[in-house]
């Protein structure tokens, strides 16, 4: 037996654009190691990735380069 999932079930990936970023993330040595992406890069992401947040009017996501599924050429 197995498990059969429809296509409808599938998570669809969401585009947007990078904003800004952060100097990098840090290591366990507490090394800073550069992110890959910058600001304006189109970015594909899982539709339940990030922090929402509000600044200035502007509804925003904050989230890790980890949870980011790939850049949009």
């Amino acid at each position: 037996g197995g498990i059969i999932i429809p296509d409808t079930a599938k998570e669809k990936p969401q585009e947007g654009e990078v904003v800004a970023v952060g100097p990098g993330a840090r290591d366990e040595q507490g090394r800073v190691t550069p992110l890959d992406v910058k600001a304006g890069d189109r970015v594909l992401f899982g539709k339940w990735s990030g922090t929402e947040v509000k600044i200035d009017g502007q509804d925003l996501l904050i989230m890790k380069e980890s949870d980011l599924l790939g850049v949009v050429a």
